[in-house]
């Protein structure tokens, strides 16, 4: 079966502290019992979660979806937002970890990438640096979300056109949108062999797509 790998990179820096931290807990799991309830998602999907702060650290490398478990994620009670250094981690795996196509064998398919964030980079030049590399990649979708009055849109454009915003971290605003990842998650797996990008559900009302 062919791995459709999916990359998280989640905002740990200190703005998380409280609430949020624990909201991203509990959307987190109530995603992930949503995937393994589908049965394509079981068979093909591998999960990797890279969270940053002052540190970027990858808190569980690409896992089938079957044997993966949700650590319990913790973020400082402050600190910097380190975006780039977290792009920089995730290129040098994406780069290890995925089996391209070859005679002999069938490759993975594109993987998909998720972004999280309720601040802006504090290392701006490294993310600048790191945004072609990331494009060359050739993911199968790249989808920011800054959630906030205090994160940036504009910047996470510079990435990807796929970039929505939530007006809080709060546990139901996060439930939404993680349960929307989950969708476009599922419509990505049945989009594989297609050659078509993948298409966005429709997003609630939580979710305000950024054009």
């Amino acid at each position: 079966m062919r791995r459709l790998p999916v990359y998280f990179l989640l905002d740990t820096s200190g703005s998380m502290y409280g609430e949020p931290i624990q909201a991203l807990n509990n959307a987190l799991s109530g995603m992930f019992s949503a995937l393994r309830s589908d049965a394509q998602a079981l068979d093909s999907l591998w999960v990797s979660l890279i969270t940053f702060d002052r540190t970027v650290n990858e808190i569980c490398p690409l896992t089938e979806l079957a044997l993966f478990q949700l650590p319990e994620i913790y973020c400082p009670q402050s600190g910097p937002t380190h975006t780039g250094m977290a792009l920089e981690l995730l290129y040098d795996k994406v780069k290890s970890e995925l089996i391209l196509g070859s005679e002999n064998q069938k490759g993975d398919w594109k993987p998909l990438l998720f972004i999280f964030t309720d601040g802006k980079p504090n290392d701006i030049q490294k993310y600048r640096e790191m945004i072609p590399k990331i494009k060359a990649v050739n993911f199968g979708a790249i989808i920011c979300c800054a959630a906030g009055h205090m994160a940036d849109d504009s910047i996470l454009k510079e990435l990807t056109n796929d970039v929505v915003h939530l007006d809080s971290a709060d546990s139901h605003t996060l439930k939404q949108f993680f349960k929307w990842v989950s969708d476009t998650i599922e419509q990505g797996n049945k989009s594989q062999g297609t050659g078509e990008k993948v298409a966005l559900p429709p997003p609630p009302s939580e979710v305000h797509l950024v054009i």
